[in-house]
């Protein structure tokens, strides 16, 4: 009996071992498809960034002179500003209320909040469109055919941002950063053929490939959002309110941010010249790469760290955010010393030597661009905590700061005096954001054992 009671123990022993094996093997592989995920969306992002960029290269040298070159960059700057001043931002709250109904079950409640973000998309775009047919009307004529053309790319863009969180709610950040790489390496193509004709032309290339780009990504939206469970779309009902205050806060938020991003190089030309604006633009350039080299780790802080903030996992979202911020000003350390140092050389080799005017401006910039990178977790952790009104603060003071700077100091140095105005802006926000910070207290409302905490985090990140 002993020795039969043994036999059986050392069988139960074995099959434990199997099973703890099995579930090895299984966490393993679900390790390898969340890292594969996180590199895809980096190259994704990293790729999008680099065809941007050079849209931007292949303008400056198609155009042959940066007074034309400032022509383009003023009606894309008119374009921006339009659209995002007054298309409503609601994604943010569809991705906030997605994950808390997708948590709850509350499919009709989910259903119903996309069909309703879908008009409130339609109603911005149409308003964005016709802003810029009024600044057509009203900018010097040499620009009104290519603002009346750029009128079409709000409408274009209307339903790429909706449809892209559709692929968020499935945790299917890899696939949205892949498509802006598709999306910007189409305006590349649109840029290289249409500047070679005139900037009417080159804005119709750009207009051309962003309906084109968001054809592709609406299918997929569309397919991502089917694989959700089925309901008739419901009333939001007592949530109503909150999220039409959301997307207040952050369509407030959005306006702010492109009254900063858009109307400061706008100001820039209208108080010194197109070419000054230029040379602002190719300034700018380090800012881009510093905000696209955070770009993918705030993509997945604005998934990963929404659906654990919604399912009370607070104090995680904030170490979280502690080591985003340490990793980055590392990285920062180490970028921005030799950019500063070199970047006459690089403007001169990439752009031409008629840009190296712009020199001084871009060093500006990157070091903008560092404390930027340091605290980009800013744009996912107002969502994530429900709180978007802390963005329409601190952008708001950020702007209130940039603005009245960016004519003074423009009027006085150009280009360089705008860059200036602009690092002042920045280092007002980032102080807000560290005492905001500072002053948030997690209130977890449970804390699992860390075998199921990290077994729920991986599962739900690979869907």
């Amino acid at each position: 009996m002993g020795i039969a009671a043994a036999s059986s123990n050392a069988r139960g022993d074995g099959a434990g071992v199997r099973r703890a094996t099995g579930a090895q093997l299984y966490s393993r592989g679900l390790m390898r498809r969340l890292l594969v995920r996180r590199s895809l969306t980096a190259v994704g992002i990293y790729s999008s960034v680099i065809l941007g960029f050079g849209a931007t290269v292949v303008a400056t040298r198609t155009f042959h002179s940066a007074h034309r070159f400032g022509d383009y960059a003023a009606v894309m700057a008119a374009a921006a500003l339009c659209q995002s001043f007054f298309d409503l931002t609601v994604e943010e709250a569809v991705v906030k209320y997605g994950f808390r109904y997708s948590a709850a079950e509350r499919w009709g409640r989910f259903h119903g909040l996309f069909r309703n973000a879908l008009w409130f998309k339609l109603t911005g775009s149409l308003l964005g469109a016709l802003g810029l047919v009024v600044f057509a009307f009203l900018a010097p004529h040499r620009l009104q055919t290519a603002l009346l053309l750029a009128a079409g790319i709000p409408l274009g863009q209307s339903l790429e941002g909706l449809a892209g969180t559709a692929l968020y709610l499935r945790n299917r950040y890899d696939l949205r950063a892949l498509l802006l790489a598709w999306s910007m390496g189409l305006r590349l193509v649109g840029v290289w053929i249409g500047s070679r004709h005139g900037l009417p032309e080159a804005i119709a290339g750009v207009l051309a490939a962003q309906v084109l780009a968001t054809s592709t990504i609406v299918v997929l939206g569309l397919a991502a959002l089917r694989r959700f469970p089925a309901a008739a779309p419901e009333p939001l009902g007592d949530d109503r309110r909150s999220i039409l205050v959301f997307i207040g806060q952050s369509s407030a938020a959005t306006g702010v941010l492109s009254l900063r991003s858009s109307l400061a190089p706008l100001l820039l030309g209208a108080v010194t010249s197109t070419v000054q604006l230029g040379l602002f633009r190719v300034a700018q350039a380090p800012q881009s790469g510093f905000q696209s080299l955070s770009a993918p780790a705030r993509m997945v802080l604005l998934t990963e760290q929404t659906r654990d903030w919604e399912h009370g996992r607070e104090s995680a979202v904030l170490r979280g955010v502690r080591r985003y911020t340490a990793a980055a000003f590392v990285l920062s350390l180490l970028i921005v010393p030799p950019l500063f140092i070199f970047l006459p050389q690089i403007i001169r080799w990439i752009n031409g030597p008629e840009y190296v005017g712009a020199a001084n401006a871009a060093r500006v910039f990157t070091l903008a661009a560092g404390l930027q990178l340091v605290y980009g977790w800013t744009k996912s952790f107002p969502v994530t905590i429900g709180r978007p009104g802390l963005r329409v603060l601190t952008h708001g003071v950020e702007t209130l700061v940039v603005l009245p700077l960016v004519a003074l100091f423009g009027l006085a140095w150009g280009a360089t005096g705008a860059a200036v105005a602009v690092l002042a802006g920045v280092a007002v926000f980032a102080a807000m954001w560290t005492v905001i910070f500072l002053r948030v207290r997690p209130s977890d409302v449970h804390h699992p054992p860390p075998a199921e905490e990290e077994a729920y985090e991986t599962g739900a990140l690979v869907g």
